[in-house]
């Protein structure tokens, strides 16, 4: 009997001391962006203990005993995350990440509406801010030499100038955008993405093909928008900073801020050095660029009652950089003894969005810029500025399965130089380019069935120096009943009113003559495009998607610079023939449980000038391209590895005449870079590696008569050639044009983010 008693008193005593299993509850919901997960593996590692989540996304585990345990949470379909909690919360919300989120991104590139990625019916490939932390940059520049079918091209070896190919075209051809404003053009082409401080980037958005019919000119080969933080949910305090062995330092610094209950701030500052020369090649210049920078940023949004938008944001940015002979110092520059290339940039931007307070959604888009640049390329002095402003009126109103999208539209482009670029043609008499831009478009997206979609649109320009340009499109988009496929084509028409000297690098060096053959006209493209998308699941848990693209490209009236008539000139003039641009891409994302992610992808391109029968090459295009991001990360250490990438085939490079003996053609070459990440907590990371491990630089004999930079000892005929000498008998002068990837070496690098959110 008292046996019984001892064993009831015991158990009782188990009972109130919660030692009993069920005593201890940990409850919650799983859920994705709002939305609640069924069927989720809800398990505590450290207790080999599971359940799964119910129709509404509850889950609840009994326990042995209080404690902090590490939880895992899985699901087909969907990130596996582990995490450790403390069981005395009283109820734990997960949120889960698709494996195909970035499907799922709203996007706004190509239609000026916000939709999903996956419901759009134009193919828009976005970049979230985490792809760019595996390959940490200076700039969004260099950022995209990871991104398929996108390529930073630098076009000097000195100065380091260079703008973005997509799918082979130049970066003419490519508009940037901050938040969906047309803001950088013509000057600013090249310094659109350097300065913006990347951790206020929330993604990047890539069209590839004309979208002249929203954006107007300049938006033949595709645009690039960046989209920044949402001031809401931006974190309170963002940090990151990173110095590498060459001594190149970077601060980006984000700041949210609120003023009362109707004001949110975003606050950027990026802040960038590199003031140690090195000349590995032993050519006499500096391999890379040395540069001090300095942008702020500053986006405001105002909450209305009414729920509808109002935001504004600036932009300042000056940077100070040079290239050339080691000795050269501040006192040569604009000189002729010592050469050096040395550009003063200073810009501001103001750009924002007002939703006007009626019954329809009525937006009012601006935007304003600034660029002035006093550069010197040896002893020759290149002088600019330019002002644009921009603003756009947008409707939009749905009727049955119609969307309707009506707008007007005005640009006003101011420009002027010290160059022949702003002078009368034929002429000395100095004439400032003042462009007026008013334009007018329609879009009507069309719900012909839950499947299928259709858009049609045009827009109609008045160029107060080209008259009337007509820009359509159409847009086809079917994706399967489970979305597992996504079918898209696209037909397009761009156009592009061309500005030479503001896109050119190479016509500012002083190295060479600048010829106008002809008064220049508009370029013209018709571009079609056939996009594929396959999503597949496995039934382990693994997620693969494939985008593949087939595009075509005809250009009329292309402007082409002729570096080989006359090695001593650039001679510019509207093709007479054809320009043809055609290929096509694959894109493969993965996300596996074990931990390994990334993208996969590879281009396949033809770029042709077609000039009174004879199809030319075009210079510094490639036929073939790959690049990869992979990340593998190891959850039981908070560590993440990542290896990225690229591979490109030769180019045809621009040699000085048949006795230049440097190759013409380029070799096939790779930049390949190591990173590793370790996190402490939610707010603390620490990462490192090694940039360009193959350590692979263009030949050391890239600038032509790096020891002649001011041509002193070569002789020139009358038509203003070059005769061969015995000092000279390759008949070169010097230039630096001949430059198909960068110079700067292997480097290791280290850096630290800290984020309060």
């Amino acid at each position: 009997m008292q046996r019984k008693i001892r064993i009831i008193f015991g158990f009782l005593s188990l009972l109130f001391s919660g030692n009993l299993w069920g005593q201890h509850v940990l409850k919650g919901k799983i859920e994705s962006q709002g939305v609640p997960v069924e069927f989720a593996a809800v398990s505590l590692i450290d207790l080999n203990l599971g359940t799964v989540s119910d129709s509404l996304g509850m889950y609840t585990l009994e326990l042995p005993k209080a404690g902090t345990y590490t939880i895992q949470i899985s699901r087909i379909g969907f990130r596996t995350i582990q995490r450790e909690v403390n069981t005395n919360n009283d109820f734990l919300t997960i949120d889960l990440e698709r494996l195909d989120a970035s499907l799922d991104e709203v996007v706004i590139s190509g239609t000026l509406e916000q939709v999903s990625r996956l419901s759009s019916p134009v193919s828009v490939e976005v970049y979230r801010d985490g792809f760019f932390k595996a390959n940490p940059t200076p700039s969004i520049f260099e950022s995209l030499q990871t991104i398929n079918g996108v390529r930073p091209q630098i076009n000097c070896n000195i100065c380091n100038t260079g703008d973005i190919h997509i799918n082979g075209l130049e970066g003419p051809y490519t508009m940037i955008l901050i938040d969906g404003m047309p803001i950088v053009s013509g000057l600013a082409t090249v310094y659109g993405l350097t300065g913006i401080p990347q951790s206020l980037v929330d993604r990047i958005e890539i069209v590839k093909g004309p979208a002249s019919t929203l954006y107007g000119s300049e938006a033949v080969g595709g645009l690039i928008n960046v989209i920044t933080k949402n001031a809401a949910k931006a974190p309170r305090v963002s940090l990151d900073y990173f110095g590498t062995s060459w001594g190149e330092h970077n601060l980006d610094l984000g700041v949210r801020s609120r003023l009362g209950n109707t004001i949110q701030g975003l606050t950027g500052l990026n802040l960038f050095d590199y003031s140690n020369p090195i000349d590995n090649n032993d050519d006499g210049m500096t391999d890379l660029t040395l540069a001090k920078r300095a942008s702020i940023f500053q986006k405001i949004n105002w909450l209305r009652r009414s729920k509808k938008e109002f935001n504004l944001a600036a932009r300042y940015v000056y940077e100070d950089r040079w290239g050339g002979q080691l000795n050269w110092e501040k006192a040569d520059r604009g000189g002729d003894e010592v050469y050096g290339e040395s550009i003063y940039t200073d810009r501001w931007e103001l750009f924002g969005n007002y939703e006007l307070p009626v019954n329809d959604r009525v937006n009012f888009q601006f935007s304003a810029n600034n660029h002035d640049q006093n550069s010197a390329y040896g002893d020759q002095l290149y002088l600019a500025r330019q002002t644009t402003a921009f603003g756009q009126l947008t409707w939009n109103y749905r009727l049955r399965n119609h969307q309707f999208l009506t707008g007007l539209a005005y640009r006003y482009t101011f420009y002027d130089d010290n160059t022949p670029a702003t002078k009368q043609f034929d002429s000395e008499q100095n004439d400032p380019s003042q462009i007026h831009l008013p334009g007018i478009f329609v879009q009507n997206e069309w719900k012909v069935s839950p499947t299928s979609t259709i858009l049609m649109g045009v827009r109609s320009d008045f160029n107060s120096i080209h008259g009337v340009i007509l820009s359509p499109r159409l847009n086809l988009k079917i994706q399967s009943e489970d979305q597992s496929s996504v079918f898209r084509f696209s037909l397009g028409n761009g156009f592009r009113v061309a500005n030479v000297f503001t896109e050119d690098h190479a016509a500012l060096t002083g190295a060479r003559e600048v010829v106008f053959s002809e008064k220049l006209n508009p370029e013209r493209s018709w571009n079609s495009n056939v996009n594929l998308i396959k999503k597949i699941y496995t039934e382990d848990g693994n997620f693969i998607s494939f985008d593949a693209s087939a595009f075509y490209t005809h250009f009329s009236n292309r402007i082409v610079p002729d570096y080989e008539t006359n090695p001593n000139q650039i001679i510019y003039a509207n093709l007479a023939g054809k320009a043809i641009s055609k290929g096509a891409s694959l894109n493969a994302t993965l996300a596996f449980r074990n931990g390994l992610e990334g993208t996969l992808g590879m281009t396949l391109q033809d770029v042709k000038l077609d000039q009174k029968g004879e199809r030319v090459r075009q210079l510094l295009t490639e036929h073939f391209s790959a690049v990869w991001n992979l990340g593998y990360n190891v959850q039981s250490w908070n560590l993440t590895v990542n290896y990225t990438g690229n591979l490109y085939s030769p180019m045809r490079l621009p040699l000085l005449g048949e006795l230049d003996s440097r190759v013409e053609y380029s070799p096939w070459w790779s930049i390949q870079n190591l990173q590793v990440t370790k996190s402490y907590g939610d707010r603390l990371e620490v990462y490192g590696g090694v940039k360009n491990l193959l350590n692979f630089t263009p030949p050391g004999n890239s600038i032509a008569r790096a020891f002649d930079p001011f041509d002193r000892e070569v002789q020139f005929g009358p038509n203003g050639s070059v005769i061969p000498t015995p000092t000279n008998p390759e008949a070169l002068t010097f230039d630096p044009t001949y430059m198909f990837a960068p110079n700067q070496g292997i480097r290791g690098f280290l850096g630290i983010r800290y984020t309060i959110f």
